[in-house]
């Protein structure tokens, strides 16, 4: 018994010592989850190019800083170079007539040739917070300071979706959620569908290649292969935001932030189950898991659970209107 509670003290004083670094994480992430649910929920588009651009802006932001340019000029190139990546994927699918899951994957192909050129063919490149002003640092994810990277990323986070909701709520912010919607109808009423898909696909891809670039600064390095895996965990975000969190955020810009609130709670529980001594070489296989149920648990709940909800609903009705007669 001893020893029993002594494992579970240590497993929570691991587990404890261990959140902020998930919490930092999820906010970061969930700024790519945002973009994710851009092109996934509003434009109703399968968007691979994310796994490229996770690491176009990273590399973009590191190689400018690390040659003397401004933090905040290199986060504005990173967001650039991102929105091109989602112009190339865009004009792939709407000029050339590709579909959009098959022009992600060129994109996406294309650009691990393209961050290896950027980064001087090296496959990783690290900068030093001593050296450097960065933005996010793991090194101060403890610190109660305006520099702890949790404060630093909600601020991010909060700052994004007052953007977007703000943008999807002009005519032209409209036009792309319509264009999602029923794109034939919208042609009908004279928008400019393919228009609509590329700038939703730029806008999506540059705030992914924005959290691309605060992650690195926070990891402290750059590297190729940063994006492998990134459309899995924004689709994860997305589908426990949704899960958790549709009932009671039907505002545009609480979808927004349940997204974001889907990311953190994926790192959460992805750091409880290293925390139980779970092998650091399964993670894309724990990873894989957690999506899996994830994206499972709507379809249970349509399938089994509703007609259990009905019954009990209809028992209950029955029971009080006895009671009523009685």
């Amino acid at each position: 018994m001893i020893l029993l509670g002594a494992l579970k003290v240590d497993f929570f004083s691991n587990l404890l010592a261990a959140l902020p670094g998930a919490v930092a994480q999820g906010l970061i992430w969930g700024l790519m989850a945002i973009g994710v649910y851009i092109t996934f929920k509003v434009l109703d588009l399968a968007d691979l190019t994310v796994d490229g651009t996770m690491a176009t802006g990273g590399a973009v932001c590191i190689v400018l800083m690390t040659n003397g340019v401004n933090v905040w000029v290199a986060l504005l190139c990173a967001f650039l170079a991102g929105m091109l990546a989602g112009l190339i994927t865009g004009v792939l699918h709407t000029f050339m007539g590709i579909p959009a899951i098959l022009a992600g994957i060129l994109t996406q192909l294309a650009l691990f040739s393209i961050n290896l050129r950027i980064m001087g063919k090296k496959a990783n490149m690290a900068i030093n917070p001593d050296n450097f002003d960065l933005l996010v640092s793991l090194r101060n994810v403890k610190k109660v300071t305006l520099e702890n990277p949790i404060f630093v990323a909600a601020v991010f986070g909060i700052v994004v979706i007052a953007v977007l909701y703000w943008f999807f709520g002009t005519s032209l912010g409209c036009s792309i959620r319509a264009t999602g919607a029923n794109p034939n109808m919208s042609r009908a009423q004279g928008i400019n569908v393919d228009f609509n898909k590329v700038l939703g696909l730029m806008i999506s891809n540059g705030i992914v290649a924005l959290s691309s670039a605060l992650y690195c600064q926070y990891q402290g390095f750059a590297d190729v292969n940063a994006g492998r895996g990134a459309i899995v965990i924004g689709l994860a975000a997305v589908i426990i935001g949704e899960v958790l969190f549709s009932r009671i955020f039907r505002n545009f810009a609480l979808k927004l932030l349940s997204v974001a609130l889907g990311a953190v709670i994926y790192y959460i529980v992805i750091q409880l189950v290293l925390t139980l001594g779970l092998d650091t070489n399964d993670l894309k296989l724990i990873t894989a898991a957690v999506v899996a149920i994830f994206l499972a648990i709507p379809y249970w709940k349509g399938k089994y659970f509703k007609g259990a909800g009905k019954a009990i609903a209809k028992a209950g009705a029955q029971a009080k209107g006895g009671e009523d007669n009685a």
